[in-house]
């Protein structure tokens, strides 16, 4: 899950972002804000029995003429008099607070009398008035109420109740014809247009025999906001179950807990060695910290689980892998390497403008110019003087470490004290009691269990390649993993839990599908999600009520769009202006907000019911999920769930894909795919799109491959790739001029282009390769494609045209062999086996020049291949990969309610082949605490400006509060006091705060 959310951190972390509008401009004033075409910001229509309401526009009752100013008019009696007073007195006058007090002089009796006259005749026109506009108004409503009521017995429209009553729970409206009653509850009715609308695969039978509230799926505004939904149901876990989830995290956490147990007696035996004392008489002092805090290394930003050298004066904290890294004199948490920003261009570049000379010098100096002058880079003074002190710094010869902070008068002679977070007896007490339930019977009798085969092999260890419940993702030689488990959510019972164990337990990915069959089927249509969170703001313009951040994968540029603009985007299709080359956007954070509970209350108790292995994923009760055992109080790790909302398209583009490029989560993750929507096939000029790929083909030879004579082999350019501050090994050498040198010199990081060298193999040796993949081939994707391969216009025309009748009502064909699962694939997804991973890496830096990414610029700096998120490789890029280093991952297409189940240490990509939306959520199983670490450790050797570079997740931490929980439930502490003191922390805080 965090795949997508890291992704559009490495836009923001790679400099000041260029935001573009998209879509229509806001306008000012109202005129500006309300648009024509946009029903969602249309006036509310006007009713038939509101028309001609205004004074000016309907005949009124006769007045009677009012009098001449000058005019005077005596009252017949006194009475009268009173009576007017009376009807123009408000009935709620406020009460004068100076009343009885002294008002100055008195005015002579003549005026007052005069006044007083004067007075009475005015109050006795006004009330004539106001009884005859009282009256008129009376009969008025009596004419209405006689034609309605006419009306009302003519059509047959008066207000029913009880088995006539036309209320329908949706629309709550009256007037829109024939109701389905329930028969269930005899009360909620849904009109039929509701029902075609909102509920279009919910015949009306069903309607009838259970309406939608009844099942607790209805998906009307009132029932999506609605507070205090019902929590889905926890799996009931047997007494033995729970003994059996409890030894096997003890199995797989006790040989981290004596790893980490060695680390630190390693570091107290080194402090004795200091003070000149023995062990024995070391006594660590507990630090002080809340629950609540997060503490983590000042120098490479890695959590900080017990152990830790801190200064005294200005608390600066050390992990102890720092302290070891300058014992050996290396740069602790890894040398500090500057970032470049990536050069700013515009559209034309992306659609393959070629710049000349004078283009390429002047961008380069303007870069150059606004890198000098840009606020971001006036700290480079401070960032070298840094690298200086880091490089100054060293331990000293009996091992104790200075502080850094010299230029504090205190710290300037302190050296680093050794200090632990938790009770220093804790831990070799949890040592011990892991030993003991390591030789009782309870645990050898679990162990057995594990032995068994796993049920994809015969008993001559051959694959069961007739399996349902197995699925072809890679063609691999001499190897045993090219299938994936598979099984049916449906169909999972508790003995499938340890199948699933095994496969999980090598490192293997799952995928599970009809998952959306465990939910109450409430609709994941992207207008139903935004009508569950869709809030008015006063005080706001429309436009930015509902304006949402997305990123389009062309240049990897934010953009702001309408939130309804963009979801007719999604089931429509949109296009890029002139080029008509489609645009493919992807929704940046949202809802808007951290809590996807809160903001998508029913759609978030949906995803949890469907989430399949609930032992490993459930994040509330999980008994094999270490996230859930953190105690209350203690500071949590943002897990999800939350929502990726991108555009598809069925083809690789080469450039603009809707993609999510490689990357290594810091965890376990499993993505459920809830929705897709086709953009129908007339949306897309393949005959525009095939002219474009023609100018991005001759951008790319220009540019990386170097200009060469047709009818020769390209090959991408000698020109260097800078790996952090080094160059990385060069590409294979090409004839490049030396303007091409320098245009290449003068590029920054760049878009995954994904261009590829033109190759001799034909198109049918690379389907032969890659004949396993899931991929779909439509009529319209073949005008583009990845090889760039000259076809003539006649047959682009051709292909359009056959999409125009398909689009009639004829369905797409797909290539030949491709299955019904393979037509009704969401997502293409690639991941690779955590072993393949360096020789992954050798590749990526090798073919650095040939993708590109932000602003469509070739990536010319290479800090880590995979947690860069920089790459997504081609199908010609797998084939290259496979041919150059014997990598292959596993290729499977996501079906709509299929959940894909990623061992953490993967790394792996996706492509969009239709609009989506997916749910994502990360758990940590005890399987891979091993690799969590090993990626933490890979992630503290990353620059501090790099954005993978925090520990999030606090795997160690985490990891040694679920290894006390089940010892405290499988040998119980005679007393509390050791799961006291593991969760007991003193109350002052400490260190860096933390950003969140």
């Amino acid at each position: 899950m965090a795949a997508e959310e890291v992704e559009a951190a490495a836009i923001d972390g790679s400099g000041e972002e260029a935001k573009r509008k998209s879509g229509k401009q806001r306008g000012s004033g109202a005129k500006g804000r309300r648009r024509n075409g946009d029903r969602a910001f249309r006036p509310p229509a006007m009713r038939p029995e509101e028309e001609g309401r205004g004074v000016a526009t309907r005949p009124g009752a006769l007045r009677e003429r009012k009098p001449p100013p000058n005019a005077f008019n005596a009252p017949d009696d006194d009475e009268d008099v009173e009576k007017t007073d009376q009807l123009l007195e408000p009935l709620n006058k406020p009460k004068r607070r100076d009343a009885g007090k002294k008002r100055g002089p008195r005015k002579k009796k003549v005026d007052q009398e005069n006044i007083k006259t004067h007075r009475h005749n005015a109050n006795a026109v006004k009330g004539k008035m106001l009884v005859n506009d009282k009256v008129s108004k009376t009969e008025k409503k009596r004419k209405r109420g006689d034609t309605g009521a006419a009306e009302n017995n003519g059509k047959g429209k008066k207000m029913l109740t009880g088995e006539n009553a036309l209320m329908c729970h949706q629309c709550q409206r009256n007037d829109k014809g024939r109701v389905v009653w329930c028969k269930t509850c005899n009360n909620k009715r849904f009109c039929v247009p509701c029902i075609n609308q909102w509920y279009p695969d919910f015949p009306e039978n069903e309607f009838a025999a259970k309406c939608p509230y009844c099942r607790k799926n209805c998906n009307c505004k009132a029932c999506l906001r609605m507070r205090g939904v019902e929590e889905p149901p926890r799996k009931e876990i047997s007494k033995e179950n729970q003994i059996r989830y409890a030894c096997h995290v003890l199995r797989l956490l006790h040989t981290w807990l004596i790893e980490l147990r060695q680390e630190q007696m390693a570091e107290k035996e080194l402090e004795a060695k200091i003070q000149g004392v023995s062990v024995d008489q070391i006594k660590v002092e507990q630090a002080v910290c809340d629950l609540d805090e997060r503490v983590y290394c000042n120098r490479c930003s890695t959590s900080i689980v017990d152990f830790h050298r801190s200064c005294k004066h200005c608390f600066y904290d050390l992990c102890l892998t720092c302290c070891q890294e300058l014992r050996k004199g290396e740069i602790p948490g890894g040398e500090e390497v500057e970032i470049l920003d990536p050069e700013e261009r515009d559209k034309d570049y992306a659609f393959g403008k070629i710049l000349s000379d004078g283009e390429n010098q002047r961008d380069s100096l303007k870069c150059r110019s606004d890198t000098q002058n840009s606020e971001s880079n006036k700290g480079m003074a401070s960032d070298e003087n840094q690298k200086k002190a880091l490089l100054l710094w060293k331990a000293n010869s009996n091992g104790s470490i200075p502080c850094p902070r010299k230029e504090k008068e205190d710290c300037s002679f302190s050296s680093l004290d050794l200090k632990c977070l938790f009770p220093e007896k804790l831990l070799p007490e949890l040592e011990d009691r892991a030993e003991k339930v390591f030789w009782s019977e309870t645990f050898a009798k679990e162990l057995g269990r594990t032995s068994e085969l796993c049920p994809c092999f015969d008993h001559s260890g051959k694959i069961r390649s007739d399996s349902k419940k197995l699925r072809q993702a890679a063609n691999r030689e001499d190897s045993s993993d090219n299938y994936l488990y598979c099984p049916v959510a449906t169909d999972i019972q508790d003995a499938d839990l340890l199948h699933f164990q095994m496969h999980w337990a090598k490192g293997e990915p799952v995928v599970v599908s009809d998952t959306l069959k465990l939910t109450s089927g409430l609709s994941w249509e992207p207008m139903v999600m935004w009508r569950a969170v869709r809030e008015r703001t006063k005080g706001k313009a429309e436009d930015e009520q509902f304006a949402v951040r997305a990123v389009d994968c062309l240049d990897w540029c934010e953009v702001e769009i309408n939130i309804h603009m963009f979801f007719m985007g999604y089931t429509r299709g949109r296009t890029h202006p002139r080029t008509y080359w489609p645009e493919m956007l992807k929704l940046k954070d949202w809802p808007p907000s951290s809590s996807f509970d809160q903001r998508l209350p029913r759609h978030g108790a949906e995803f949890i019911s469907a989430l399949p292995f609930p032992e490993y994923t459930d994040p509330r009760y999980g008994p094999l999920n270490l996230a859930v055992k953190l105690p209350g109080g203690v500071l949590k790790p943002d897990l999800g769930p939350k929502s990726y909302i991108a555009y598809g398209f069925s083809e690789e583009l080469g450039r603009g894909d809707s993609v999510t490029k490689l990357h290594c989560d810091m965890s376990d993750a499993v993505n459920i795919l809830t929705h897709t929507a086709e953009v129908p096939c007339e949306t897309y000029d393949a005959v525009r799109i095939k002219n474009t790929q023609k100018k991005m083909k001759m951008q790319d030879d220009m540019e990386i491959y170097g200009m060469i004579e047709s009818g020769s082999e390209l090959k991408p350019s000698a020109c260097p790739v800078e790996l952090g501050n080094k160059a990385v090994g060069e590409a294979p050498k090409a004839s490049c001029s030396k303007e091409n040198v320098h245009t290449l010199k003068d590029k920054s990081n760049g878009l995954d282009i994904n261009a590829s060298p033109p190759d001799d193999a034909g198109g049918d040796a690379r389907d032969e390769a890659l004949s396993y993949e899931s991929v779909v081939h439509s009529d319209v994707a073949q005008c583009p494609n990845h090889n760039h391969e000259t076809n003539n216009s006649d047959d682009a025309r051709n292909g359009a045209q056959r999409c125009q009748k398909k689009a009639k009502g004829r369905p797409p064909k797909t290539g030949s062999g491709v299955s019904e699962h393979q037509e009704s694939g969401g997502a293409l997804w690639d991941i690779f086996r955590r072993e393949d991973s360096e020789k992954l890496q050798d590749f990526l830096r090798k073919h650095a020049p040939e993708f590109r990414h932000i602003h469509c610029n070739p990536v010319k700096q290479v800090i880590h291949p995979i947690h860069d998120q920089a790459f997504y490789l081609t199908v010609e890029h797998k084939r290259k990969l496979k041919e150059e280093y014997g990598v292959e991952p596993w290729t499977f297409e996501q079906k709509l309610g299929e959940a894909v189940l990623i061992p953490a240490g993967c790394p792996h990509q996706v492509r969009n082949l239709k609009s989506c939306i997916k749910v994502a959520l990360d758990f940590v199983s005890p399987e891979n605490v091993g690799e969590c670490v090993r990626l933490t450790k890979e992630f503290r050797r990353l620059p501090s400006s790099h954005r993978a570079k925090e520990d999030k997740l606090e795997i160690k931490k985490m990891a040694f509060h679920a290894l006390n929980e089940v010892l405290n439930f499988l040998d119980p502490p005679s007393s509390e006091g050791s799961k006291e003191a593991a969760e007991e922390k003193p109350r002052r805080g400490r260190g860096r705060p933390r950003k969140h």
